[in-house]
């Protein structure tokens, strides 16, 4: 039995044949002639020294080696083909695929991204807003803004500011709830996006930062964040708004923070890209714009007493 790798093209023929279960049907897909791929098909058997088919009267069946062979031949294609599209991106100067999450794109990257286009009218920005953890192999993704704690293992993660919550609410709201303690009465907003955090910033730590023993119980809940804190913007009830979904409410006078008391998450933002690709024009274009644009809203810390969630004693 040879020890050598058959053409390439009689795998891409046994691979299309193995999916569709139809030598004509892949024969279409390839664009080549039902006999062609036949052909080559037996070639590959040949040089295995097995059949990988059953030819039955109107089907095919795969044999035991063709069962074992199928799964490879689909992930190295798949792979092959991932590789191939990374390859050709990096020739590419001019587009950029950007991922993040829908809350972040919405609160933050959305408002902004005319000042980009403006600035950088060459680079053809594209969005994919998921929480998905898309894969910069296979995924046709150049960076990555993500939340949480990491660790990116393998890739280029710049931390971004450090990720603060604190309660924010309307102007007018913010009249009638002078204090924190006076938010004992007040309708609260929960943001559920954030409920995976270690140490738990939520209302009741929160609430014992500043001194205060009390546990919420009721409020509305959102599981998105940018809802939450739009319904906050609304006049709904006071939320937990976190820096980067707030800023620019904040900066523009649609929110308000009118208590100067913080907690510092664990998790941050970080600007992700594959090792090796932060240089690239159009990514590094993009990483400096991210950190100026975060520039003009840092006076909104001035205020604040930031405290890492960490140092709040325990219950």
């Amino acid at each position: 039995m040879s020890l050598r790798l058959p053409p390439l093209t009689a795998l891409r023929a046994f691979d299309s044949a193995a999916r569709h279960m139809s030598f004509a049907k892949a024969a279409a897909e390839l664009n080549v002639t039902p006999a062609a791929l036949s052909f080559q098909i037996k070639s590959l058997e040949e040089h295995l020294g097995a059949p990988l088919f059953h030819r039955l009267n109107r089907a095919v069946e795969l044999t035991e080696a063709g069962r074992v062979l199928a799964p490879g031949a689909a992930e190295g294609f798949q792979t092959l083909a991932a590789a191939w599209q990374s390859a050709r991106r990096l020739q590419d100067n001019t587009t950029l695929n950007v991922t993040a999450g829908p809350a972040f794109t919405a609160k933050w990257l959305a408002p902004r991204l005319y000042e980009f286009a403006r600035s950088f009218p060459e680079i053809d920005l594209r969005f994919s807003a998921t929480l998905r953890l898309m894969d910069f192999a296979r995924d046709e993704v150049d960076v990555a803004v993500r939340f949480g704690y990491g660790p990116d293992e393998g890739l280029y993660a710049l931390p971004l500011r450090r990720e603060w919550i604190t309660p924010v609410m309307s102007p007018e709201m913010a009249t009638r709830y002078p204090t924190p303690d006076s938010l004992r009465d007040a309708p609260l907003i929960f943001d559920h996006s954030v409920d995976f955090l270690d140490p738990p910033c939520d209302w009741t730590t929160w609430f014992r930062a500043a001194g205060l023993d009390f546990t919420p119980t009721h409020g509305s809940h959102f599981s998105q964040a940018d809802h939450a804190v739009d319904a906050a913007g609304a006049g709904a009830g006071v939320a937990l708004g976190r820096r980067a979904m707030v800023v620019k409410d904040l900066h523009e006078g649609k929110l308000v923070a009118p208590y100067p008391l913080a907690l510092e998450t664990k998790a941050h933002f970080r600007f992700i890209c594959t090792l090796g690709t932060e240089n690239r024009p159009q990514i590094k274009a993009f990483r400096d714009w991210i950190l100026s644009e975060i520039t003009k809203t840092d006076y909104v810390t001035d205020s604040l007493t930031i405290i890492p969630v960490e140092d709040i004693p325990p219950l």
